[in-house]
Parts: C-alpha cells; sequence; structure tokens
C-alpha cells in the first residue's frame, strides 16, 4: 500500500523535518497552482513523470518557472527518448495519482526504480513547497531537508541545470 500524507508527516517529524502544509481546492497545472495558491512562500515546483525509450524512470522536480525542453532533455540525463509516464505506471510505481506528482512520492518506490533529479535553480530557494502526496495541500521544506528526505528513501537526487 503506498503512504499516507500522514505516513509522510509522521516520517518527516521522525527525521526532524520541520514542515508547514498548507491546505487548498484539488491542484493539477502550475498555472491553477499559481492562481490558488495565494501567499506561501519559497520556490514552487513543477513536477514531470517521465520514462525513457529504453526503459528507465523519472521523477524530475524543477522550479515552476524553468523551461524544461523534453526534445532535449534526454541529453541531460543520459538516456534514452523521454515520453510522460501514463497514470497506471505512475500508481505502481509512485502510489500517487496525476497532479500530486512530487519528490515526495518518491517514498513509494520501495524498488528504487525511479531516478529522482532535482533541478539546479531549485537551490537558491527556501524553502521548496510540493504536494504532499496529494494535489489538496502544499508542503513547505528546506533544500536541504529534501535531499535528506530522498536520501532516506534511497533515492539520492542528482542536482541538475535543466534550463537547457
Amino acid at each position: 500500500m503506498p503512504w499516507t500524507r500522514q505516513q509522510l508527516f509522521d516520517h518527516l517529524d521522525k527525521l526532524s523535518i520541520a514542515h508547514t502544509t498548507i491546505e487548498h481546492p484539488p491542484l493539477f497545472t502550475v498555472e491553477e497552482s499559481q492562481a490558488l495558491r495565494g501567499e506561501i512562500p519559497g520556490a514552487h515546483t513543477k513536477n514531470l513523470f517521465l520514462k525513457c525509450k529504453k526503459g528507465s524512470i523519472w521523477l524530475i522536480t524543477a522550479l515552476e518557472m524553468t523551461a524544461v525542453d523534453l526534445k532535449t532533455l534526454h541529453k541531460t540525463l543520459e538516456c534514452g527518448r523521454l515520453s510522460f509516464g501514463n497514470s497506471d505506471l505512475l500508481m505502481e510505481l509512485l502510489g500517487i495519482r496525476p497532479g500530486a506528482v512530487s519528490a515526495f512520492a518518491a517514498i513509494n518506490d520501495r524498488d528504487q526504480r525511479v531516478n529522482v533529479v532535482l533541478d539546479r535553480a531549485l537551490q537558491d530557494h527556501d524553502p521548496v513547497n510540493l504536494h504532499p502526496l496529494e494535489n489538496t495541500a502544499t508542503t513547505s521544506i528546506t533544500n536541504a531537508d529534501l535531499i535528506r528526505f530522498l536520501d532516506d528513501c534511497g533515492h539520492p537526487p542528482r542536482i541538475l541545470d535543466l534550463s537547457g
């Protein structure tokens, strides 16, 4: 069974990772997020769940303003051509539905099949804002704690310049 939002929060507490969460209506796009999030400080993210033509799976978390070019991203990642992973694969590997994609979902990938990448531009911002396994809330944590969380989940992230 995938982790619940409360289990995620309990795990962050266990790791002594400070976090704050704001509830909001369901958000599915960056545009919806920008319109409804209000005054949540820090870096807001966009998240991509991608599948490589050669079979590797990628979870990309980028600064929402970063223009990620899917036609050239495969060169940065050193993999085959990329396409969006479908909702069945998203649920199978990360235990979440479309619209809820974030780096927090790496906690559900117990077999470490998903490669996690963080946009280098996120490193200039604190806190970082992510959906906590569902798209009806936004949770804020520091960059250092996000990396520590991912390390703890067995998904040490690659930090790359995704702006092309």
